[in-house]
């Protein structure tokens, strides 16, 4: 965990954070998508098993966490993904964990959201 801390810390690229939701139905999506991160459902399908509409979640989500729910998801994807590159996991394997169709969209991804891939950015300073 403290080499995730000292990734983060060190990016020189827009900050990662995963601000947590205080409302409970935005607690129920976001603690199953941390646990299942490769979770698929959109959040009109989120409203329909907690009892919102996907306007309320959405509405909440940027209130309450200032992002939208697919970047607080995609946040959420690439703090996992950090943390299993970071304990010697394999790219292809992150990928498919995280659920993405190829590992070619994942390193895409992770290019777009840290200005490198996967191997560049774990072969740099200051993690080589």
């Amino acid at each position: 965990m403290d080499v995730i801390l000292d990734m983060i810390q060190a990016l020189d690229t827009a900050p990662l954070q995963l601000p947590v939701p205080q409302d409970e139905r935005l607690l129920k999506i976001t603690a199953h998508i941390i646990q299942n991160p490769a979770c698929q459902r959109r959040l009109d399908e989120w409203g329909h098993i907690i009892g919102a509409t996907s306007r309320t979640l959405t509405r909440l989500f940027h209130k309450e966490t200032g992002m939208s729910f697919s970047q607080w998801r995609q946040q959420a994807r690439l703090l996992e993904a950090l943390r299993q590159l970071a304990c010697g996991e394999s790219v292809t394997s992150v990928a498919m964990n995280l659920g993405y169709d190829s590992v070619s969209a994942f390193v895409a991804m992770f290019r777009k959201n840290l200005g490198s891939t996967p191997g560049q950015y774990f072969n740099s300073p200051p993690y080589k």
